[in-house]
């Protein structure tokens, strides 16, 4: 198809895919509220700063990632049979294939899935603590679902390479699968880390596949880059209603999925090592869990922040909840062009 009619199809779906999340909002939200699928907020003995600043928000519905990723899912199915059913301009509209957009579309229902689960179970209280799946279990969620990816990688794509920008490309044969496990299980933790105030896991995921989008299309890979079209789409629907004062938040159904669904995308595009620099708040907020859990137990409970994630840090330094968003979106809209920049400059990448 012409260049020109690919980015058409990209810029069309992309806003389909917010009017159609849009107006199936109410249906979301009226079930979520009927059935009071709430957040439970952390006790106050075992999380005090947290729970002293988010009480206000005990109750509101969680579960709205479901907006996102079934948008996504119904989308790429009705192009899909589209392309089945009918010729011309509609069959064209399609973007699902083996080759492309399967193993990430795969990988973002599937992790969803697991993600609802974990949300139903911190709806009904169940779990350690009440809080559904504890941290053990979510990273063992996040292996399995990795190691499917990574076997699917080397064994039905024959991909074994990785790039290092300004080098070249390098293959590293068997070694290909454990990094890329620890490069989904660490992409997943830190997007589930960073979904802790309205608006910000949405942000600042919107500027990340906005940027990896740019680079599959500048590879040519346009049904990939449709691809991040219709999640941004979607993305931008969730943030109207997420912003602060939020309607519901995203859940693990939502972030563990679009976290899962980012690193396979970076490494279609053969971009992982510019996942650090475009998701690199992502970075900060795991590294802020991480220094702290390693500072308390080698300084016999000694904290380095007030509160971990970071972003609770500075609430708790006395920075409003928005402002602390909105300079997290800043940060992240400037590393997401740091690194397609990176990525431009690296002719090789994309030649």
């Amino acid at each position: 198809m012409p260049i020109d009619f690919q980015v058409f199809k990209i810029f069309l779906l992309t806003f389909l895919a917010f009017v159609v999340a849009i107006a199936w909002t109410p249906l979301l939200t009226h079930f979520l509220y009927k059935y009071r699928l709430g957040k439970t907020i952390r006790a106050s003995e075992t999380a005090p700063v947290m729970s002293s600043l988010h009480a206000k928000k005990s109750g509101t519905p969680t579960m709205g990632g479901l907006l996102v990723w079934v948008t996504v899912l119904v989308f790429a199915a009705i192009f899909y049979f589209c392309g089945i059913w009918f010729d011309g301009f509609w069959a064209k509209l399609n973007f699902l294939n083996r080759a492309q957009t399967l193993l990430p579309l795969g990988a973002l229902v599937v992790a969803a899935v697991v993600g609802l689960f974990d949300d139903f179970l911190n709806v009904r209280r169940i779990g350690p603590k009440g809080g559904g799946l504890s941290i053990k279990h979510r990273l063992l969620v996040y292996t399995i679902i990795a190691v499917i990816a990574a076997l699917w990688f080397y064994f039905r794509l024959d991909w074994d390479l990785i790039r290092i920008p300004f080098v070249g490309n390098f293959v590293i044969g068997w070694w290909f699968i454990p990094l890329v496990i620890f490069i989904i299980v660490a992409t997943a933790f830190s997007v589930n880390e960073i979904d802790g105030l309205d608006g910000l896991s949405g942000g600042t995921l919107l500027a990340a596949f906005l940027a990896y989008g740019a680079i599959a299309f500048a590879q040519g890979r346009y049904d990939l880059t449709t691809f991040c079209g219709v999640i941004i789409g979607a993305l931008l629907a969730f943030l109207w209603f997420n912003i602060s004062p939020a309607r519901f938040f995203m859940g693990d159904t939502g972030a563990m999925a679009l976290g899962v669904t980012l690193a396979i995308i970076a490494i279609y595009t053969n971009a992982i090592l510019l996942l650090p620099v475009i998701g690199f708040m992502f970075v900060v907020e795991s590294a802020s869990v991480l220094i702290q859990v390693a500072s308390k137990k080698l300084r016999h409970g000694k904290k380095i922040f007030i509160s971990t994630p970071i972003h609770h840090h500075f609430e708790a330094k006395g920075w409003p909840e928005a402002k602390v968003v909105m300079r997290f979106w800043v940060i992240a809209s400037m590393t997401g062009v740091i690194g397609l920049a990176i990525f431009l400059l690296d002719r090789g990448a994309w030649h």
